[in-house]
């Protein structure tokens, strides 16, 4: 049998992890060197944009460093280097790929516009090297998925996907990377960036947030069995999933699925492995629920593309949205003088994260109430969230604003849910004493 000779660049992005990764499979079968490389594009964690704040949030680029860290250990262990670069890949990669005699790259596949501008521009500058993608970050594969994407099939109402795809698709089973026998590129390594390094402040969380864990795979595993099999928090996760306070009234894992150190199928594989050894209810169900909705809102954005930026949204419905800026300014400072929304704001400020219920009311209050454009929000968000995901961002923008999937068009009564899931005001106690 003829020895592999194939030189493998390993791009990772948002798939922060060794293990369930379709990239690192293919990589070790076909190659006699592998590199792992991530790029921090610095500018979009330190550039102030036209309301002074970031592209990106300093919250989840602390998340992505402690990450790599993990990543770069869990990956020596499969005998391949990882080298992390604070530039762009455009400006780095070139480089490498020339210095390494690189044949081919592979990385997860990205449909939205900034990613997708981003591999064009390289391969128009490297027509020699072979691009290979694949789709990492779903529950369903496309392959699996009974609708066809190229045919606009996609259903508008989520009720209508989920139902059908519980029926005709399945969750493959997860991925189980090996170690690559003899790699080339052994050798190759570098120190991963610190936030100082960066040029950014250190990010100092308060004692009462609701996400207070760390980067990396291992830690989103640890959190998972906690979670599940030592607190069994998730037989009763529908219950407390709309709670407010804390570190366990949901799972918390979306900070790590946004990054891709958890995968989507290791969640759904450890429920179904919970429910054989402990109990299967409806609280169960809910959680995979929750990953349907999530990959519902990557199949809409992979369907209507750049519809997903445009005020308008996938409805292409025309509102008329007022350019406040002063007032959009209160409502990111949490300054709005309704309590409710502006404690959400705060721990969103001073966290990176917030409850679900509290985005509902907050991007409501901002669109329904204020009539701001709702794109602002959604770009304040990216700026901020720990758990960050394109996808998921503008996708649940659009859905509330009145431009997306939601045929209700509901607007939240942001007193009336104050009273029902902050009945003591504990939560608007404890950020508002937080207001700087």
């Amino acid at each position: 049998m003829q020895q592999k000779q194939i030189k493998s660049l390993l791009w990772f992005t948002k798939d922060l992890r060794p293990y369930d990764h379709e990239g690192l499979q293919t990589a070790i079968r076909e190659s006699s060197g592998i590199i792992g490389v991530y790029c921090i594009d610095k500018e979009a964690y330190t550039v102030a944009k036209e309301f002074g704040f970031s592209k990106r949030s300093k919250f989840q680029l602390s998340l992505i460093l402690e990450a790599l860290e993990e990543l770069k250990k869990g990956l020596q262990s499969l005998n391949i280097p990882l080298i992390v670069f604070d530039t762009t890949a455009s400006e780095c990669l070139t480089h490498l790929l020339e210095e390494y005699q690189i044949d081919q790259v592979i990385l997860q596949e990205e449909w939205s516009f900034e990613e997708q501008k981003e591999v064009e521009n390289l391969k128009s500058q490297l027509p020699n090297i072979l691009f290979k993608t694949y789709l990492g970050q779903l529950l369903w594969h496309p392959e699996d998925v009974p609708y066809n994407l190229h045919q606009n099939e996609l259903p508008d109402v989520f009720t209508v996907f989920r139902k059908k795809c519980e029926k005709q698709a399945r969750v493959r089973p997860l991925i189980i990377n090996h170690s690559i026998p003899t790699n080339c590129f052994k050798q190759a390594s570098s120190e991963i960036p610190t936030l100082q390094s960066l040029g950014l402040p250190e990010v100092n969380i308060p004692p009462s947030a609701a996400f207070k864990f760390h980067g990396g795979y291992q830690e989103a595993q640890d959190r998972l069995h906690a979670y599940f099999f030592e607190n069994h928090h998730i037989a009763r996760y529908k219950k407390t999933r709309n709670g407010l306070l804390g570190t366990e009234y949901s799972s918390k894992f979306s900070p790590w699925l946004a990054i891709g150190a958890l995968s989507p199928r290791y969640i759904y594989h450890k429920i179904k492995s919970y429910e054989k050894k402990h109990v299967k209810n409806q609280d169960t169900y809910w959680l995979a629920f929750e990953l349907m909705w999530r990959d519902y809102f990557k199949y809409i954005s992979l369907e209507h593309g750049n519809h997903l930026f445009k005020q308008t949204g996938i409805k292409k419905r025309q509102y008329y949205w007022k350019q406040d800026k002063r007032e959009f300014l209160k409502w990111v400072n949490g300054q709005t003088g309704d309590s409710f929304v502006d404690a959400n704001m705060i721990e969103l400020q001073q966290t990176g994260f917030m409850s679900n219920r509290g985005r509902q009311n907050v991007a409501s209050y901002l669109t329904k109430d204020l009539q701001i454009d709702w794109r602002w929000g959604a770009a304040y968000f990216e700026s901020v969230l720990i758990d960050y995901d394109v996808h998921s961002n503008w996708g649940n923008w659009q859905y509330v604003s009145g431009v997306g999937n939601d045929p209700r068009d509901r607007k939240f009564n942001t007193q009336l849910q104050a009273e029902r899931y902050d009945p003591k005001q504990e939560f608007q106690k404890l950020w508002l004493n937080h207001k700087h």
